[in-house]
């Protein structure tokens, strides 16, 4: 569906994309993670053809970007994370002036924005949109990348500054777009939502690709599975283990070695003590994203 080879930006000496190379296969959820200033934004307005790229290639449905730019904009809708709205118009009117725009018939464009409002639970009311709360403008600003039916979506940052139930909302909403057959990549800073959404993930640093894969290949690649033992005992004298936490009165420790596990559980029993708990922690992908990019989780 989308192919992306050695693709670069740079602006003067500064190199803000760096030799990108990675495909989105069709009806698939396609996340894009980094920390500010990763390149993502920069990746993205390559992919709708906002920006053009240093050098590179990028291909849509077996169509080249830097030879047909138009009509891959047909068939794409794009949701910048910053994204003004004319909001002196009302909901119907702004999306329907849309749909003009992308020459869609106009019996199809009012059964479309009809669909569009009833989906997003968008009730305009004939109201301005500029009277609407923020997480109402960002359903509109949805609606109108879909009023074109597009097969191909790019979201940037889609519930950024939002509150938790509308976040929630839209979250669930791009599931239904990817039922519907839509193929779709989206940046967020929110890391629980894009492990949550995506099928594959590429974590990108200082404008390069550090990994892609999924999730569980991530985890599998970057992650360390660690064990925590909790235990009571009332000679510890003879404990041959330094690394040894207290919480609540009980031993604690946290290790990546089972044998060490194994060993202190027999160890334990032998010394007529009990076993509060023992769990196991796997890595989530904010994690897996902070040792990454330099920073030492506090996993447990």
């Amino acid at each position: 569906m989308i192919r992306v080879k050695g693709l670069c930006k740079e602006y003067g000496e500064f190199v803000a994309v760096d030799d990108l190379c990675f495909s989105v296969h069709k009806g698939e959820i396609f996340g894009i993670v980094g920390p500010n200033g990763a390149g993502k934004t920069t990746t993205l307005k390559m992919l709708t053809g906002l920006i053009r790229p240093s050098s590179g290639s990028i291909q849509m449905k077996d169509f080249d970007i830097s030879e047909d730019a138009v009509k891959i904009k047909s068939f794409l809708g794009f949701l910048p994370e910053e994204s003004p709205l004319y909001e002196g118009m009302e909901v119907e009117d702004y999306l329907l002036f849309f749909s003009e725009l992308f020459n869609v018939a106009e019996d199809t464009a009012k059964q479309r924005v009809n669909e569009l409002l009833f989906d997003l639970d968008l009730k305009a009311d004939g109201k301005k949109i500029g009277d609407l709360s923020k997480g109402m403008k960002r359903k509109v600003a949805i609606a109108r990348s879909l009023i074109n039916d597009p097969d191909i979506l790019i979201y940037d940052e889609p519930a950024s500054g939002l509150d938790p139930m509308t976040s929630r909302y839209i979250t669930d909403y791009i599931r239904t777009l990817k039922r519907s057959g839509k193929t779709i990549i989206f940046s967020a800073h929110n890391l629980y939502q894009v492990e949550s959404l995506c099928d594959r993930i590429l974590i990108l640093k200082n404008g390069r690709m550090v990994t892609l894969g999924t999730a569980e290949d991530i985890r599998k690649d970057f992650g360390r599975t660690q064990y925590r033992l909790e235990f009571k005992v009332d000679d510890f004298q003879d404990y041959d283990l330094s690394t040894v936490e207290i919480s609540k009165g009980n031993y604690v420790i946290v290790t990546d070695d089972m044998d060490i596990v194994n060993r202190t559980t027999k160890w334990v029993a032998s010394k007529g003590g009990d076993i509060v708990e023992m769990r196991t922690i796997v890595p989530s992908l904010e994690d897996i994203f902070l040792g990454i990019m330099g920073v030492d989780p506090f996993v447990y």
